[in-house]
């Protein structure tokens, strides 16, 4: 299985698993010019931008550590952005992983 392939049956597997946790999905693969966020979900007064990484195998690192200072950064500039555009202000937020190996997941919330 390629990386992309592992990478879109992951989302998939996120999604389901934050339906099922009762979350309301708000966007999947949410994209700016400048960057992307895979999953943006409401839960009860927050709203919860989800990184999802999945690997097939633990060789070099966990998939959580995949997610750097650059690239929660660049989460960060998206989520304002979003923010902004649906004037979702008054709202708490939130920025979680999802790490997948073998379909096994890890919701890891308030990851940074």
């Amino acid at each position: 299985m390629s990386t992309i392939e592992i990478g879109n049956k992951g989302e998939l597997l996120a999604y389901k698993y934050l339906k099922k946790q009762k979350y309301k999905i708000l966007e999947k693969n949410y994209r700016t010019s400048f960057g992307e966020i895979d999953i943006i979900a409401r839960t009860k007064n927050c709203i919860v931008f989800v990184e999802v990484k999945a690997k097939s195998n633990l060789n070099f690192c966990l998939p959580r550590e995949m997610v750097d200072a650059r690239k929660q950064h660049k989460i960060e500039q998206v989520a304002q952005y979003f923010i902004k555009q649906k004037d979702l202000s008054s709202m708490l937020v939130r920025f979680d992983v999802i790490e997948i190996i073998d379909d096994k997941i890890n919701h890891i919330e308030n990851a940074w």
